[in-house]
């Protein structure tokens, strides 16, 4: 037998080559006549161990019903003799025994534990036996310690003392047996009969008050303050918590049935668990599989459950704090969107599917040896849609041939998704990435709720999903400092977006970060609308805080060129280097608001299908977008661009090299991969979420938090609702000297075919050169002349680069009064 060990030992039966015909016919004989115990392998500690469990589980029921028996046949035994004058001659005079259900010895048991033990808190010692004897038999733990520790102090403490006060006579003061009578009167001695009230109310109303909490303000459970240090910091002990399960192999031993797995527990866990694969391995056996894993060890770890704080999001620093000055006071009514308001998809916690994990592994370790590839340990780490198998090669295997077996073992496996890593980054090891065949949604609750990112410390945090460790991601815009957003259509990054936009307005007041917001489909964040006087800038005379056309867009990237360029220079005044170092020296009333400091939000430009921009607009578009990645980083202006395929023609090399942190969704080709990420992984992802997150040296596989369009228009709403500044934050105004100059238009300088080509423009919808030249027959010069004075009477709109010019007019009726009041304008001007 192998030694004891706190693993799980997997000991398969070796199968020897050389045997005697002897020797195999004993083997068969015995295996014939064994019973299923021998058939499940079990060690004989393990059997001796589930023995000891089924006695006590009969032990226990014999207790009870002897303690059962006792209190009932007291009553009809009904000795004359009160409690202490019975317990100095019970045992001696057999004639005053009080028959039990059990016999004697259920008689002299019960008298120790009722009589002269507990009373009605007997009961517990047969419970007591029974919880062992289901831990030993089947590993179930009924209760945790504390649980334990209250029904000890009630069942042999508190209920002896309250049956001992309320029935103190013969013969009910059995109920209370010589313990209540004993604490009756020593209490009563020292504290009186009130005291002994007070001390039987106290016991129960402290566990009561510990186990539960009573909220009893007409406030929403969100809306509570932030609990103590203490508190949180036994939260956050609660949820390192983990148990693990270590799967390993012992050949020792040349002859045993079947493998048997047993639990490995933390010295932190407070909750043990056993696996028994005997059937799944019995299966396997019978199809032919190779169970036979020499020397491997399989460790499976089990996900971490991140306890949620239930606490409303703690603001910015300086919300709330005594400072000089505060810059929400400006909206000092302001309060944070509860969580409340975002659903909860699932209980968060991943479940262990054992029987999935041991067949991938022994599906891994047979593609493995078939192409002479040895391992000697495996771990798996369970996520929320994918679970990593980290394998340790043999010494001398080849990293690149196991590269190569990517197709091979998602063959083996038949799972989408598969993807390998070689190395991982800062191991030893190589991953293997496999989809779980039954993946978790992860709420956007789950996120915001957790200790992670309601402790952290940065300046604009947000929360993009779980790793598959299954920690929550949480991490700081302003260290980023610009995010790229790419993936295929459908995949996920709107809602990306949202989580991102989500987090954010968790974190921060309405004066410490501002939003602007470009939306070429017109319908991705139409939401955010509502939040206009709260949290989104714009441009002075627009009307829509969500930009939709085109040209506004060029006229707002620029204008936020010219913010930054003013931000630079208060920076420049302030003699410091950043805006957070700017904003602290102006909180401390080092900055004369006189010379023009103020104090600067935060802006966050939120552009969704960038590429739509880039195709209709271009270089106007291009050459302010790659002024603010170079140079807004400093004066707190960040980019979060999303676009479907991010190639040279979409984004720049300029534009790219300062954008180091991507996240890349699923995506169709591993050209497409590259693209987004300078390497392959995003065509291995399996959609709805899944995404790779480079921050330049490293690669992180997240699954991104779900939030669904009802619950942004929730938080929307419960933002909106509040009292707001008076308008949208505002932007500098920006005027375009090259195309908002209008041409002055004179009459007598009218072209001949002037009425034609306003004809042939109206009919086609078209304000072209070109088609003026092929439609009339004319040269260039004379068809860009005719188009401007189109353009100066206002058939036509302005230039906008490649695209054609916008037609003012609607239809030949149009044109036709059109044409016949310019005419009399001309005649006015004339007379005048």
């Amino acid at each position: 037998m192998a030694k004891k060990s706190n693993k799980l030992k997997v000991v398969p039966e070796k199968k020897t080559e050389k045997k005697s015909v002897s020797k195999k016919k004993t083997v068969s004989k015995r295996k014939s006549k064994t019973t299923k115990a021998k058939d499940s392998g079990l060690s004989f500690d393990y059997k001796f161990q589930r023995v000891l469990g089924f006695f006590l589980v009969l032990i226990s029921i014999y207790t009870f019903l002897s303690i059962a028996s006792f209190i009932i046949n007291w009553f009809e035994s009904n000795p004359s003799a009160d409690l202490m004058s019975t317990l100095s001659s019970y045992f001696s005079k057999h004639s005053q025994m009080v028959e039990t259900w059990t016999g004697k010895l259920g008689s002299v048991i019960s008298s120790y534990l009722v009589l002269k033990g507990f009373g009605l808190g007997a009961f517990f010692v047969s419970f007591l036996l029974l919880a062992i004897g289901f831990k030993l038999l089947i590993n179930i733990s009924l209760f945790k310690v504390w649980t334990w520790f209250q029904l000890l102090t009630i069942s042999l403490l508190w209920l002896p003392l309250l049956a001992g006060f309320v029935f103190p006579d013969h013969p009910e003061n059995i109920f209370g047996g010589l313990v209540g009578r004993q604490l009756n009167i020593w209490l009563t001695d020292y504290i009186g009969n009130i005291g002994l009230i007070f001390s039987l109310i106290f016991v129960p109303a402290v566990f009561v008050l510990i186990d539960y909490q009573f909220n009893f303000k007409r406030k929403r459970r969100a809306d509570k303050t932030p609990s103590s240090a203490t508190e949180r910091t036994a939260a956050k002990s609660d949820g390192d918590i983990y148990n693990t399960i270590e799967f390993s192999v012992d050949d020792e031993e040349e002859e045993q049935d079947l493998p048997i797995i047993e639990s490995k527990k933390n010295n932190k866990s407070s909750n043990e668990f056993k696996v028994e694969l005997d059937a799944a391995f019995k299966k396997e056996k019978e199809e032919g599989h190779n169970t036979k894993a020499d020397g491997i060890e399989f460790t499976v770890e089990k996900p971490k459950e991140e306890k949620l704080t239930g606490e409303k999001v703690i603001p910015g620093e300086h919300f709330g704090v005594n400072t000089e000055y505060d810059p929400t006071l400006d909206l000092p009514d302001f309060k944070m969107p509860p969580l409340d308001l975002l659903e909860e998809y699932g209980t968060g916690n991943i479940s262990i599917n054992t029987e999935e994990l041991e067949r991938n592994k022994v599906k891994i370790v047979e593609t493995l040896r078939n192409y002479s590839i040895e391992i000697t340990k495996i771990k798996a780490t369970i996520g929320p849609t994918v679970t990593l198998y980290e394998i340790v090669p043999a010494p001398g295997v080849r990293i690149s041939k196991i590269k190569n077996l990517e197709d091979d073992i998602a063959l083996s496996l038949a799972a989408m998704g598969i993807r390998i890593i070689a190395p991982i980054p800062g191991k030893g090891t190589v991953g293997i990435e496999v989809p779980n065949k039954n993946p978790n949604i992860v709420s956007m609750r789950s996120i915001i709720g957790s200790e992670r990112f309601g402790k952290c410390k940065y300046e604009l945090p947000f929360g993009l999903g779980k790793t598959i460790s299954n920690e929550s991601f949480v991490a700081d815009l302003t260290k980023m400092p610009h995010i790229l957003m790419a993936g295929a259509t459908g995949q996920g990054k709107s809602v990306g977006l949202n989580a991102i936009i989500a987090s954010l307005l968790y974190t921060k007041h309405p004066a410490e970060l501002k939003f602007v917001m470009v939306d070429p489909k017109k319908v991705e964040l139409t939401l955010f609308s509502r939040i206009e006087r709260h949290y989104l800038a714009k441009l002075p005379d627009s009307e829509e805080a969500i930009i939709t056309d085109t040209r506004k867009v060029v006229r707002t990237l620029n204008s936020l060129g010219i913010e930054m360029d003013h931000r630079y220079e208060l920076l420049k005044d302030a003699q410091v280097r950043n805006l957070k170092e700017y904003n602290k020296k102006f909180i401390s009333r080092k900055l004369n608001p006189n010379q023009g400091h103020k104090y600067l939000p935060y802006l966050v430009l939120v552009i969704d299908e960038f590429a739509d921009l880039i195709m209709t607009a271009g270089k106007e578009v291009e050459n302010p977008i790659t002024r603010l990645a170079q140079l807004a980083r400093a004066v707190g202006i960040h980019l979060i661009i999303a676009t479907q395929r991010p190639s040279v023609n979409i984004i720049t090399g300029t534009i790219k090299a300062n954008f180091p942190a991507r996240i890349a969704f699923r995506v169709i080709s591993k050209v497409d991969s590259r693209t987004i990420l300078d390497s392959g992984g995003a065509d291995q992802l399996i959609g709805r979420g899944d995404m790779l997150l480079s921050t330049g040296s490293d690669l992180i596989r997240l699954q991104c938090a779900f939030i669904d369009t009802p619950e942004v228009d929730r938080l929307t709403e419960y933002i909106g609702s509040q009292r707001a500044y008076p308008d949208a934050f505002s932007l500098p105004e920006y005027f375009d000297e090259e195309n908002e100059k209008k041409v002055e238009f004179n009459s007598d300088d009218r072209d001949e075919l002037f009425e034609d080509a306003a004809y042939v423009i109206v009919q086609n919808q078209q304000g072209s050169t070109s088609l003026l030249q092929r439609k009339l027959k004319l040269g260039y010069n004379r068809a860009g002349r005719i188009i401007d004075q189109l353009e100066a009477a206002g058939i036509v709109g302005a230039f906008e680069g490649s695209k054609a010019r916008e037609v003012k007019v609607a239809n030949e009726m149009a044109l036709e009064q059109f044409l016949k009041d310019l005419d009399r304008k001309d005649e006015s001007l004339n007379i005048d």
